[in-house]
């Protein structure tokens, strides 16, 4: 204990002469912190490849004049959300019309009022798909950026209690003797709160970029509908 040894001049002194509770707080904190930055540079990753391969895809289907000849485009493109939105799309969409794409409206390639829903059914639930595995394991950071500081507190409160129990059995009371042993408890507070803010703030961005990706493939689906109309699909 800390009232019983020499009195430490840094924080990392603090760490190395800790008790046992307050060692085992900061090593399951080192965990959640490694768990935590591993998350982030994940996702990261991962959106940018996304955003990558949205760029590349709403390039590619621009430049097409028909949904026929999108189709065909697309087909070259890497799996992304937005290509197997519009895959999902286009394959329900040949399963109802012999031809598919490739037909022409005026030889019976159009849907009818119940075909059409059908195929809003399954942009939508493409939609919320493609929704949910963006958010796998976000949840995670929101988990570990609520509980390490809580954890931290933990331990606080467990070093606090060994600094009075080491003060009781010592019989000191005097200030140098109960603040080394405060500043002690506190390691882990800061440990949990180092861990946890980094953990809300990516939790709080990644929340952002999932929404605004399938914001995005909600607008396509919707313009997917709208340019089968303007063909005279639907």
């Amino acid at each position: 204990m800390q009232v019983a040894g020499a009195v430490p001049t840094s924080s990392w002194e603090l760490v190395v002469t800790s008790g046992v509770e307050t060692k085992f707080v900061l090593a399951v904190l080192a965990l959640f912190s490694a768990l935590s930055w591993f998350l982030i540079f994940a996702k990261l990753w991962q959106f940018r490849r996304i955003r990558h391969a949205g760029d590349t895809f709403f390039g590619a289907v621009a430049h097409a004049s028909r949904l026929a000849d999108a189709q065909h485009s697309v087909g070259a493109l890497a799996p992304s959300p937005y290509t197997r939105l519009f895959k999902e799309g286009t394959g329900f969409f040949s399963e109802l019309v012999p031809g598919g794409l490739a037909a022409e409206p005026e030889a019976g390639g159009a849907l009818t009022p119940t075909q059409l829903e059908a195929l809003r059914m399954v942009l939508e639930t493409q939609v919320d798909a493609e929704h949910d595995q963006l958010g796998r394991f976000i949840p995670w950071l929101a988990t570990l950026g609520s509980v390490s500081p809580l954890l931290g507190l933990l331990g606080t409160v467990l070093g606090v209690m060994d600094a009075f129990i080491g003060i009781a059995v010592g019989g000191a009371g005097n200030i140098s003797a109960v603040a080394p042993g405060v500043a002690e408890a506190l390691v882990t507070t800061v440990a949990g709160l180092a861990v946890a803010i980094p953990s809300v703030i990516a939790f709080n961005i990644f929340t952002a970029r999932q929404n605004f990706v399938a914001a995005e493939l909600e607008g396509f689906a919707r313009e997917l509908i709208v340019t089968l109309a303007r063909e005279g699909r639907l």
